[in-house]
């Protein structure tokens, strides 16, 4: 994406900041050509890191009070859900949460709220509405509709428990040259603005599992293992790391700062609980 098509779409900052999950929807439905600019903005995405997502609305009211999906907590008011698909692939989990991202900025930026859902949550009952194909995996779902005035009391009480809406700070998340040296804020320069973005973007139960490494001449991205995957589970943490990287990204364009994601394993030692994803590397 250039960024001139990034100006035509939406404010990084004012989307990144505006969204967040959104469990109670209002009974308004999305309008017909609502649907249709979320999927032709969907169709029009691409990524930098692996295969493309495929899109399909599931309309369909699962539960007249909600339907529970795992560990997410309940849905109330939503008749429209988006599912995402995408051909098996190594980084078909990052793929998926760069492009998907981007497309919940977008809605967010045209007023709909969204809830990424993904691990635990009923396939079945979603599945049926949905084609599949054979080489593909079904990792995410998202209600899509407008949000509700109030939130429900449950909604509350999790987004109070998980500490939704606090984050790490940077020295925590953002290193110098190796994972030794913590990453002040005035240090980042023309990175502070699309690595503060990193720093706001959602994660499965809020774990920030990303971790960025700042070199002269590239920002290297890592998943840190912070959850336990059980055998023939998705790993939600990696999504996490393709939306992070998709707000960076998404952040430099804006800033007019031209580069591209490789992959070039950085040379200096990488602890044990971290595992390499992408660079960043900026044109000169």
């Amino acid at each position: 994406m250039k960024f001139e098509d990034l100006k035509e779409t939406f404010s990084v900052e004012e989307a990144v900041k505006t969204r967040y999950s959104v469990r109670t929807f209002d009974k308004r439905p999305v309008e017909k050509e609502i649907k249709e600019k979320i999927l032709a903005y969907a169709k029009s995405l691409h990524n930098p890191l692996g295969p493309k997502m495929k899109l399909q609305f599931i309309e369909k009211n699962l539960a007249p009070n909600g339907e529970k999906l795992g560990t997410y907590g309940i849905i109330k008011g939503a008749n429209l859900y988006v599912g995402v698909t995408i051909p098996k692939d190594e980084h078909a989990l990052e793929a998926l949460g760069y492009e998907f991202e981007q497309l919940v900025l977008y809605a967010t930026s045209i007023g709909l709220g969204t809830c990424w859902l993904g691990g635990t949550f009923n396939r079945s009952a979603f599945a049926s509405a949905m084609e599949i194909g054979e080489e593909e995996i079904f990792p995410i779902l998202s209600p899509l509709g407008y949000p509700a005035k109030k939130k429900s009391f449950t909604e509350q009480i999790m987004r109070k428990s998980i500490k939704a809406d606090g984050r790490m700070d940077w020295n925590s998340l953002f290193f110098k040259d190796n994972f030794d040296k913590p990453l002040a804020r005035e240090e980042a320069r023309e990175y502070c603005f699309p690595l503060e973005m990193v720093r706001l973007a959602p994660s499965a139960v809020n774990k920030q599992p990303w971790r960025a490494v700042v070199t002269e001449s590239a920002v290297h991205f890592f998943e840190k293992h912070s959850m336990q995957v059980e055998e023939g589970h998705i790993d939600m943490q990696r999504i996490d790391v393709g939306i992070a990287m998709n707000h960076f990204h998404i952040a430099v364009l804006e800033k007019g700062i031209e580069g591209r994601f490789e992959r070039i394993m950085p040379e200096f030692p990488v602890p044990g609980d971290m595992t390499y994803i992408a660079s960043w590397v900026k044109e000169l």
